[in-house]
């Protein structure tokens, strides 16, 4: 088994903008005004809807020889339902999304038969989509608490 461990560390910066870092590279997230933010970034589960389409796009690129598909252009339209009422503790329903929606488009001349073998396949061998789709282990290791400094 190729078992490969990928670390990202986020830092709490003013009121709900968090910077995430991973690699050197860091992305800006943030909630809208409404939602108490700054809206200089995009919001947690839009990031999650991002990482989706992200990781579908380059599960088609990579494997669209492999199917024979000449790929012109290709983009994801994603959108998810969330009740804002978990998240705020309003009622007992989840604070995630219930149903995510996603519509490949497909710029190409490859046959209607090759494309459906080809989106399943982009379907099940995208890792960000096989996480959202099956329960993760999801565990805190630890709590440390900082002293501030003085």
């Amino acid at each position: 088994m190729a078992l490969t461990t990928f670390k990202a560390t986020t830092f709490l910066k003013d009121q709900v903008l968090v910077e995430a870092e991973t690699r050197g590279h860091k992305v800006i997230v943030d909630e809208p005004v409404s939602i108490g933010g700054t809206d200089k970034g995009m919001n947690p589960v839009e990031l999650l809807l991002s990482a989706l389409g992200a990781c579908q796009s380059i599960v088609a690129k990579t494997y669209a020889k492999k199917f024979g598909i000449d790929l012109q252009n290709f983009w994801i339209e994603l959108e998810g339902d969330i009740d804002l009422d978990g998240f705020y503790g309003k009622s007992d329903v989840r604070p995630g999304f219930s149903t995510i929606r996603y519509t490949f488009h497909i710029e190409t001349n490859a046959s209607e038969e090759k494309i459906k073998a080809y989106t399943e396949y982009i379907e099940n061998h995208c890792p960000v989509g096989d996480t959202i789709a099956n329960t993760v282990n999801l565990i805190s290791t630890k709590v440390i608490v900082e002293n501030p400094v003085n």
